[in-house]
């Protein structure tokens, strides 16, 4: 029998996808976790995983027989990392960002209503402020993700349909405050998050546009609300030269930094 098709796909290869999404906040999971959240029949979950398990995709934990993401899904992820342009170019101006503010730096990239962290170099004093490190979080809470909204009216537009969860007593949740703050950002050319993700976390960020003056990245710096987020400025001007530098790199305008 012919399998069926779903918008132009297969069915399985659907499922099997929307599985892998759910251990986007679990590490672990059972049968039972996955056959709920798909909702599917607990015996069509199991074939779901077992399959994706001969291939390494998703491993089962054999003390608690739960399963897990499997490794080569890491090396595939490894893979499609190392060979995109835009953190290709990027490692060497963001390494020279480090050396210069001493700040974490990150790149991220709008994904849905979500930023999604491409790179990360880490320094002690800007790890010391993050109390969790995940390589997703929702655009409002972040430096990174207003500044992507304020310069990207569809990475916006899909935020306002996601909501505005709160994170801290700071985090913005007022679609007309949001608005109000990425007018401030469009006026500044950079964004400022003071613990709306998390306490005592504050970060900077500034776009990296297209030619069209969308922003297709951002860049940021990370580290304690005290000593980052009382005065970005300094930051900020060190940001909007890497990010106006990575345009230039990604529209050809520009040549590759070198190292040291």
């Amino acid at each position: 029998m012919a399998e069926h098709e779903v918008e132009g796909g297969l069915t399985s290869v659907a499922s099997a996808l929307d599985l892998l999404d759910c251990f986007l906040e679990d590490e672990e999971l059972g049968v039972s976790d996955v056959a709920r959240r798909l909702g599917v029949a607990k015996s069509t979950a199991h074939r779901l995983l077992t399959t994706l398990a001969t291939r390494n995709i998703i491993e089962q934990n054999s003390s608690t027989g739960r399963y897990r993401l499997g490794i080569h899904l890491f090396e595939l992820g490894h893979l499609a990392l190392a060979r995109l342009e835009l953190r290709r170019r990027s490692k060497t101006l963001l390494e020279q960002l480090r050396e210069a503010s001493g700040w974490t730096v990150h790149l991220s990239i709008a994904q849905g209503s979500d930023v999604l962290f491409l790179e990360r170099l880490a320094t002690l004093r800007g790890m010391q402020a993050i109390e969790q490190y995940r390589r997703r979080w929702p655009l409002h809470a972040t430096s990174s993700g207003k500044v992507l909204c304020a310069y990207d009216p569809v990475a916006l537009q899909a935020r306002i349909e996601a909501g505005f969860p709160s994170f801290t007593r700071y985090t913005i949740t007022d679609e007309d405050r949001f608005h109000a703050e990425l007018a401030t950002i469009r006026r500044h050319g950079y964004a400022v998050s003071r613990q709306e993700l998390m306490p005592q976390l504050a970060s900077v960020a500034a776009p990296v546009l297209d030619s069209h003056g969308s922003a297709m990245a951002a860049i940021s710096l990370t580290g304690s609300a005290q000593e980052l987020g009382e005065h970005p400025d300094r930051q900020a001007r060190l940001l909007q030269a890497a990010a106006k530098r990575l345009t230039q790199l990604m529209s050809g305008r520009g040549r590759e930094p070198t190292e040291g």
